[in-house]
């Protein structure tokens, strides 16, 4: 058999803000993953130098061994900026023991469970506006489910009529037929908060999501009994320590762990088994590249409470590329009547044009999210 030690492991800039992984083994395998984190790929690239230190010479198949080396080993743990990286190393790690075996990944972690899964599109951009032609879009495309921000800026306390506009929009898009779901982005604070969703509990919203922050656990497990519509969180939740007190609390009805965040399709698989004693669903989190997106669609075949998909096509980030750009195989990621297949190729079953990343990374990209002020010039959350 052919060494499978790892040989060489390299970071891509890809527009229009991943950061793409690429491990190749010392007899020719290879397997890609994705570790973007929005506004941060610096810092996640530079973690690599580490993790080249730890793992060049390693034998890739021994997935378990290296993630917890990775996550343990360096005594700081945890946090978006290592956990971006060691998420992106773990997908690559799978997708070559994948193409070893002639198996999806699913196939090695139990075994399928569904054929396919529920996807949801954005609409509405960062500033939420011309949501009823954007839904209509969506409806045609065949999609049943959209999620919009809620609101732009708001202050701590704002007028009242700051909230007029979010429950037009959202009647907007359900006149189109659609489920609606609303994303707080943790733009609102607790004062704002209360008021709109005493306002959208009526809407029969698919799930709010991050009313508030989660750094504010007492303040959301308040929202929690405050109505029935069901809470999501979690992109901002790096591992299943992260996720276990709001499990516990009963915060959260849907979590939503970034698998390109959150420790990769191993941390992922475990955080959603927590989840499932707890009786919460999974919706993971996806507003990113295709790698993230057919990591999600592994975890997706053999996770029994992996409800909903998010997926990036056409969403406002993508101005110059678009999900499909750098995928030979397209028709894998590609919705048909508003759900996604879970890819039957093997490791992560999509193939990435490897020609077109190397020549946009060396132009590499320098994407950073906006930063907002209310009109008295204080900071706005974005």
């Amino acid at each position: 058999m052919k060494s499978m030690n790892i040989e060489r492991i390299e970071t891509f800039f890809v527009p229009p803000r991943w950061l793409f992984v690429r491990v190749e083994t010392q007899g020719g395998a290879v397997g890609w993953g994705e570790a973007s984190l929005e506004g941060h790929a610096e810092a996640v690239d530079g973690v690599f130098e580490a993790l080249r230190d730890r793992f060049l010479g390693q034998d890739a198949r021994r997935i378990e061994d290296i993630w917890q080396v990775a996550y343990r080993g360096g005594f700081y743990r945890g946090g978006p900026v290592l956990m971006s990286a060691l998420s992106g190393l773990d997908q690559a790690l799978w997708d070559i023991k994948g193409r070893m075996l002639g198996v999806p990944v699913w196939e090695l972690l139990g075994g399928q469970v569904r054929e396919r899964v529920q996807a949801y599109a954005w609409i509405g951009g960062d500033r939420p506006d011309q949501v009823a032609e954007a839904a209509q879009q969506r409806r045609l495309q065949g999609f049943r489910a959209v999620k919009m921000n809620a609101t732009a800026e708001l202050g701590w306390l704002d007028s009242p009529s700051a909230l007029d506009g979010v429950l037009e929009r959202v009647s907007a898009a359900q006149q189109e037929g659609l489920d609606v779901a609303l994303d707080f982005h943790g733009r609102i604070h607790r004062p704002m908060a209360r008021q709109l969703l005493r306002r959208l509990e009526a809407l029969r919203l698919l799930f709010i999501e991050e009313p508030l922050l989660c750094e504010h656990p007492e303040a959301l497990l308040g929202l929690a009994g405050h109505g029935g519509t069901p809470i999501a969180l979690g992109e901002r939740l790096y591992s299943r320590w992260d996720f276990k007190g709001f499990l516990a609390s009963g915060t959260v009805d849907i979590i939503q762990p970034d698998l390109s965040h959150a420790g990769g399709i191993s941390e992922g698989r475990r955080i959603a088994a927590m989840a499932e004693a707890y009786d919460v669903a999974v919706a993971p989190h996806c507003p990113l590249g295709p790698l993230a997106l057919a990591a999600c669609l592994q975890l997706a075949g053999c996770t029994p409470n992996v409800v909903l998909q998010e997926v990036s096509l056409g969403i406002h980030y993508n101005e110059t590329h678009d999900l499909l750009t750098f995928v030979k195989n397209p028709e894998v990621l590609t919705p048909l009547g508003g759900q996604l297949q879970i890819p039957t190729g093997p490791g992560l079953g999509i193939e990435i044009d490897e020609a077109a990343v190397r020549e946009v990374h060396r132009d590499r990209h320098r994407w950073r999210n906006p930063v907002w002020r209310t009109p008295d010039g204080s900071l706005a959350e974005w």
